[in-house]
Formats: C-alpha cells, structure tokens, sequence
C-alpha cells in the first residue's frame, strides 16, 4: 500500500485535557477547542474522545463546524461558535443549539432580533484586533446586550505563547475594564493563557493545541505519528543528483529511498534538504526537495530496507518538524493531507455512547 499512515492517539488527547484542567482552580470550566476538523486529525473520533475524558464544552470557528460536533455527540454539549452568528446561519444555530460567540453589534442584533432566548456569548477585542467589539462599541451595546443574558464574555490573547510579553498585562488590564461587574462568566485563556496562571483562568480555559500535542504544552503526550511507506529504493553513486533542480548530490554511494508524501499532503516544501525521517531511533535524513507526491531518503546507513519511515512521532513532533519548515505547529497539524489513512489509536476502546470500538 502506497497511502501513508497518520495514527492518532485519542488516549493522548484524552490525557492532555485532563492534564490542562488540572492546572486550573476548582470551578474553573475547561473546554476543548475543535475547529479545523479538530485541527486536521478528525472531528467526530476527537471530541468522542474529549466528551469522554469529561470535556462538555467545545469550541468551533464556524457553525458548519459546530454541525459535524453536534453530529458527532448529540444533544447535551454545548457548542460555541467563535465567528458568531453570520448571515445564513439562523436556522442552523436553532436546530442544533450552537451557542454564538457574538463579535459585533450588527450580529447582536440579528441574533437577539431573530433568536430571542437562544444562548449566545460576547467576543471582546482587548488589543489583538482580529474578533469582537473593542471598548467603546461594547460601552453602547453592554447594558442592552446583558439584559438579553450572555452566557459568557470572552477575548484572546495575543502573546500568550510569549510569558514575558508586556502585551499580556495589558490584555488582562482590559479586559478587567470591559468585564469587572458584570456577573457574567469570562474566558480569557486559551492553552497559552492557561500557563500564565489563575489570573489569567477566570471561569473558563479554552486550549486547543495544547490538546494535540503542541506547544506552548511542554508536558503534552504526543498525539500523532505519520509513516511514509517506502515505494522504491536504488543505489546512488557518488557525484549522482536525486531530485528536481539536482538541489543534492550524493558525495558518496549510498541507498535513497523514495517514501509516499509530499506537499499535497502537508509536508512543506521548505522542509526540502533539512527534514530528518526515522527508522525507529536511527535518523534519516531528507535529501533534495519535497515534491507533490514523493520524498527522497538517504538510507545508506540502515542495515535493511524499512518498510516505512516516520516523519512525525515520538522521535520528531509536530513543533521540532514546524521549526525544521519555518513554521507553526499549528499548520502541520492542519495541513495533514486527505490521502493519509488515519488510524485512531485507543486503548481504553470505549465510545462516547459507552460500548467498545472496534
């Protein structure tokens, strides 16, 4: 089989929730980021998993996202939209009880206009200037917008990831300002914010890729393994190029090895003459470029020929292979390609209805 495999372990996840709800004060709600197809390694065995482990509240980016978790769990979970209530998504956010994190004035008022008790939540812009109502906006809205019952006010750190930033305090700072006196749960931290501490915790932590494995999670379990099978091998003399641009030249003889992946599968094309593969403990080092469908491997020093080669594992995780691509961990999650068979790895073999996988 020429298909790469990305194995997931739904334990690992399972594991890295709950480790993250322990770093938060009793009371203190913890929830589960799942928008992008919970960040590429699939939504509906992710938040089984999550729901499992004890998570009741998930987070979305938009609310077809929040229909595959609705889906995917049932009545019960609560299921907050981070892009608010958009043009087009009444009937959805009513059919299936999504809850909208509302992030303008013109979306207040379509949801309280055509959703009048339907929970919702308020986006605050405490300084980052991407999502929800910066300060003088929520002035004028704040007294009409609490008497229709917000179940949460929320912002997003910028510089979380960066503990020293000045940019934090002032965060907090503001969104102190916005919030203090209202009576309303507040979330300011996502995996980032939970680390600064319980200043930062208020009554809901939202992390996301600290649930994957990634940092600024330094402790997190490791989530995800993706094997290249190995297609075909040939001996290289010295002095021979492998690869489009003839961008490596063997100086030696050695053994190449051509594995199934490329940049259609979310391996970047910058990783081209830097990425290291694993045989188990031994490394392999990526010669030439990356190309669409196909990687090149000097495997000259192994004693047989792998069947496969590991890119991502315990060995290399995702955010050692972003710093090797100039990157985030975040987009190696989230460009993992549709052609990879994904396997889901749980040992404990209980679904979210409360019988056993397969």
């Amino acid at each position: 089989m020429a298909t790469a495999t990305l194995s997931i372990d739904l334990d690992a996840i399972a594991a890295n929730w709950r480790a993250l709800d322990r770093l938060t004060p009793s009371g203190v709600q913890t929830a589960a980021v799942v928008k992008a197809d919970a960040y590429g390694l699939g939504t509906t065995r992710v938040v089984r998993a999550l729901a499992q482990a004890g998570a009741r509240r998930f987070f979305v980016a938009v609310a077809e996202e929040g229909a595959a978790v609705r889906q995917a769990l049932g009545p019960g979970p609560q299921i907050c939209i981070l892009s608010g209530h958009m043009a087009g998504d009444t009937e959805m956010i009513h059919d299936l009880d999504l809850t909208p994190m509302l992030n303008s004035v013109d979306q207040v008022t379509r949801h309280v206009e055509a959703l009048p008790g339907q929970p919702f939540g308020v986006q605050l812009d405490t300084g980052m200037n991407r999502l929800g109502m910066e300060e003088g906006e929520w002035e004028a809205v704040a007294p009409f917008v609490l008497e229709a019952g917000p179940e949460l006010l929320m912002s997003h750190l910028a510089c979380a990831d960066a503990p020293d930033h000045p940019m934090n305090a002032a965060q907090l700072q503001a969104f102190h300002a916005m919030t203090d006196g209202t009576g309303v749960p507040r979330s300011l931290a996502a995996t980032g914010g939970i680390f600064l501490g319980p200043r930062y915790q208020f009554d809901l932590t939202r992390p996301g890729i600290g649930l994957y494995g990634g940092h600024p999670f330094a402790q997190a379990h490791s989530v995800v393994t993706l094997s290249l099978p190995v297609i075909q091998t040939r001996e290289v003399a010295m002095g021979e190029p492998v690869g489009y641009s003839n961008t490596w030249v063997a100086d030696r003889p050695t053994i190449i090895a051509t594995v199934s992946g490329g940049y259609a599968d979310g391996l970047l094309r910058s990783l081209s003459g830097k990425a290291t593969l694993w045989d188990g403990d031994t490394p392999c080092p990526l010669v030439g470029r990356v190309s669409m469908d196909l990687i090149t491997v000097d495997i000259g020093h192994l004693p047989q020929v792998p069947r496969s080669l590991d890119i991502l594992g315990p060995q290399q995780g995702v955010d050692q292979l972003a710093t090797i691509g100039n990157t985030i961990g975040y987009e190696i999650l989230t460009s993992l390609g549709n052609r990879y068979t994904r396997r889901f790895v749980e040992r404990s073999a209980v679904d979210w209805a409360g019988g056993t996988t397969a």
